[in-house]
């Protein structure tokens, strides 16, 4: 009987509980679907200025390319037209040849072109290595060969066979020497 009493006196065990409505009021739900709204249009427009950056950047890394392909074509051209008046007057000196017998006459005017082009390469960064009677660097010369010399120029540069030069002070041919051993 005792379980029973407990039975009666709290009834709400054995009965379905009763839901509790929580209800929210209309102007939340509205504010809720207006953030997801607004999140959702971020998003997009977040997206959107992704797709448009990564196309512009593959647009540049397409026209860089272009342009140093164009680059590396056409890197020679001012060299190039510079050296044409030269060769125009190595022509003339040919032709100058063929018809006179004049040699003094000849060598000035070989002489000529030659110091016009040493002007001309020097106008664009080229500069000779001075190596002979300087020690022997490993950086700058490849030594051909080593000859015996005086005490006094041991471990120089004894003679030139090819010279070396620099570009606008980047050394881009070694100079072959003779070595004093």
């Amino acid at each position: 009987m005792n379980q029973r009493n407990k039975e009666q006196d709290s009834p709400e065990i054995n009965e379905p509980l009763e839901e509790i409505e929580t209800e929210l009021p209309k102007e939340s739900i509205l504010n809720e679907d207006d953030a997801a709204i607004k999140a959702s249009k971020e998003l997009d427009e977040q997206k959107d200025k992704y797709v448009r950056l990564f196309a512009e950047f593959d647009n540049f890394k397409r026209r860089t390319a272009k342009e140093r392909i164009e680059l590396m074509q056409t890197a020679g051209k001012e060299v190039i037209t510079s050296l044409l008046d030269i060769l125009d007057d190595c022509d003339r000196a040919e032709k100058q040849m063929n018809t006179s017998d004049d040699t003094e006459q000849i060598k000035q005017g070989v002489q000529l072109v030659f110091n016009k082009l040493r002007i001309t390469l020097q106008a664009r960064g080229l500069k000779p290595m001075e190596s002979i009677d300087t020690d022997f660097d490993v950086e700058k010369h490849e030594a051909i060969t080593e000859v015996p010399v005086s005490e006094n120029k041991k471990d120089k540069v004894v003679d030139e066979i090819v010279k070396g030069y620099y570009l606008n002070d980047k050394l881009i041919r070694f100079a072959k020497v003779v070595v004093g051993k």
